[in-house]
């Protein structure tokens, strides 16, 4: 069978396997793998508040021990070579602490030995490891703020406000900063003992700040704690008053932010952190905002998966509209039933409230998506073009899909960045002084700049849906900050997937999608990149060590969802397949049928280093739209 004919397959048998796994309200419910550690805050939130939830507790302590590796550590990806400190402390904690586990058991006799190796506990280096454990009692809190708690008084207009962190190093930094501020630390019955991981004894007590990170920048890091502290000195009210104050707008804060699962901002992180820092300000244990909160985080958790584990945020949404859309391309009929009813139910998942995006953003209307099924006040530009796509045929027929179309673009148009790119949450949260903060986490969490992905997808979106082009002067500028923010190399950074792969791929389709030739120096740059990189088994992979290094390291194997994005950007900017796009496409159809090792690899990027998540989703999602591209542009 010729190459075409295996793709005409390959593209039937995934439209078939997801008309399938259709949920009855439209959605398709893929699981959405994270990092270990919302496990082990799973067991540790449970014990704490002395829940006795005992099966779940054992299928997440069984889930733990099924993902440590030989040398005892728990890893962020697989193929972090030396293990991770953090996540194996925060899973030897939960396994003691779920009480199914005993320290002389050889996994935690192994994970013991090798935290101490590096160093004991005092040399953990995540924030929220540090924050979960402290609030535990198993950590000291630090002598002193360099934030205190009153910044949370200072508004959104002053030079510096805790509205100019992104969303999601906000959403958790109130909450944390309140337990710090309480210096919480509550400890129960079944607390374990974590004194053993102390490691050398004789060296200074543990440091929450990393001097290091802002060595270079004295004057800088030294400015901006200035600006703190001279706001908080300008606020009238006595200081005790002003404190009282402070605590009660951190409550407000989470209390207003909850969404009708009961979780904080649909994540089950700061969720974690809102329970804690509740119970720091006197809420009872059985009070019915944290019962509903945990209720929220069992609701997280995927029972399909074995062993079982809890998402961060589940996906519904983000796989549903990227799925409705693949389905389309590959020759779906919109007005199918299956279509039909995944876009049914995008349409009652539109924002229509407001949320904290409007502060940098006040005169736009809501219209934007979110991730997750319960998300209603934290849209995303992604999320936003995803569902935009799957609703482009009906919203020329249908008036209540028009409706959505339009709200959804004038959203999604004005969160352009002053600088011509997109961010992922929140316009123009881009203050780069905040990346001089002793945090690790800082430069990846405490802002939400513009970034290739985002940009190029949305510039894919609105040049190949939408229809607009370079007459548009918003297309333009989207061009020129994705040009301008090319790699020497020709590659571009992807944020939110792993990693220069994924850059590389959303710049390309955006750029040839707004009407970029394909000789540009960018465009031929980018596409040979790709070429040059490919896997001598004809696909694409991706290690996650390239967040770290910052810079391309290959994968031993190829990944149906890189291969997928690759081919995707080199179909984008080629008028007829090369050798290289054949003998990928040729790749990614065995791929989908094979179940090798890294066929399970996350490829999607939450924070650098630390947070990476496989989509159960994407060996459908990405391959099918690459097929079905492949087919439409050179098969006909």
């Amino acid at each position: 069978m010729n190459l075409s004919g295996q793709v005409d397959q390959a593209v039937g048998r995934l439209s078939e396997s997801l008309s399938r796994m259709q949920s009855d309200d439209g959605s398709w419910r893929f699981c959405y793998e994270n990092a270990v550690l919302t496990d082990a805050y799973m067991i540790i939130a449970l014990r704490t508040l002395e829940i006795a939830d005992e099966p779940l507790i054992r299928q997440l302590r069984d889930r733990l021990l099924a993902t440590q590796y030989a040398d005892g550590a728990w890893r962020a990806y697989p193929d972090e070579r030396e293990g991770n400190l953090s996540a194996t402390v925060e899973c030897y904690y939960a396994l003691l602490y779920s009480g199914y586990s005993r320290d002389a058991d050889p996994p935690l006799v192994k994970a013991r030995a090798f935290i101490l190796a590096k160093g004991g506990i005092q040399q953990i280096g995540g924030l929220l490891t540090k924050v979960m454990l402290a609030s535990t009692g198993q950590y000291p809190w630090p002598r002193s703020l360099k934030i205190p708690l009153e910044f949370l008084l200072l508004p959104s207009q002053f030079p510096l406000s805790v509205f100019d962190f992104s969303g999601y190093a906000r959403v958790h930094m109130i909450p944390a900063l309140l337990l710090a501020d309480r210096r919480f630390s509550l400890r129960t019955k079944t607390s374990p003992d974590l004194s053993e991981l102390a490691g050398d004894r004789s060296r200074e007590p543990p440091s929450w700040f990393d001097p290091a990170l802002g060595r270079g920048h004295p004057r800088e890091l030294q400015s901006l704690l200035e600006q703190i502290g001279k706001g908080i000195e300008r606020l009238n009210g006595i200081p005790s008053q002003l404190h009282e104050e402070a605590v009660r707008r951190a409550e407000r804060y989470m209390l207003e932010r909850i969404e009708a699962d009961g979780t904080l901002y649909s994540y089950a992180t700061s969720t974690f952190l809102m329970i804690l820092a509740l119970l720091a300000i006197g809420y009872d244990k059985r009070h019915a905002v944290i019962r509903n909160a945990v209720q929220g985080l069992r609701a997280m958790v995927c029972r399909g998966a074995q062993p079982i584990f809890l998402q961060n945020a589940p996906s519904t949404v983000w796989d549903t509209a990227l799925l409705s859309s693949a389905l389309q391309e590959a020759g779906a009929d919109a007005n199918s039933p299956m279509i039909r009813r995944a876009n049914a139910y995008l349409l009652a998942k539109q924002h229509r409230k407001p949320g904290d995006w409007l502060v940098h953003n006040p005169s736009a209307v809501p219209g934007g998506w979110g991730f997750s099924d319960t998300n209603t006040i934290n849209p995303d530009v992604d999320d936003t073009t995803a569902a935009l796509r799957a609703i482009k045929r009906q919203a020329g027929a249908d008036p209540a899909y028009r409706e959505a179309w339009n709200r959804g673009l004038h959203w999604l148009l004005s969160m352009q960045n002053d600088d011509g790119g997109w961010p992922a949450f929140e316009k123009n949260t881009d203050r780069q002084i905040l990346v001089l903060l002793p945090l690790r986490e800082a430069k990846s969490s405490a802002i939400d700049p513009s970034t290739s992905d985002l940009t190029g997808r949305t510039l894919e979106f609105l040049g190949n849906y939408a229809g607009l082009g370079m007459g548009h002067a918003f297309i333009r500028r989207g061009t020129d900050w994705l040009i301008g923010h090319q790699e020497k190399d020709g590659s571009w950074y992807g944020r939110w997937g792993v990693c220069y792969i994924y850059g590389t791929w959303a710049a390309l389709t955006g750029l040839a999608a707004a009407g970029i030739r394909a000789d540009h120096p960018a465009v031929r740059a980018g596409a040979q990149w790709l070429t040059d990189i490919q896997q001598a088994d004809g696909g694409w992979g991706e290690s996650c060590d390239s967040d770290r290094q910052m810079r391309y390291i290959p994968l031993e194997e190829s990944t149906p969802s890189q291969t997928a994005w690759a081919l995707d950007a080199l179909i984008a900017v080629h008028e007829a397949p090369t050798p290289t796009i054949d003998r990928g496409i040729r790749r990614l159809i065995g791929l989908l049928q094979e179940e090798s090792r890294f066929a399970a690899y996350p490829t999607g990027a939450g924070l650098p280093g630390i947070f990476y998540s496989h989509y159960y989703s994407y060996r459908y999602i990405w391959p099918l739209f690459a097929l079905a591209h492949y087919k439409s542009k050179y098969s006909s």
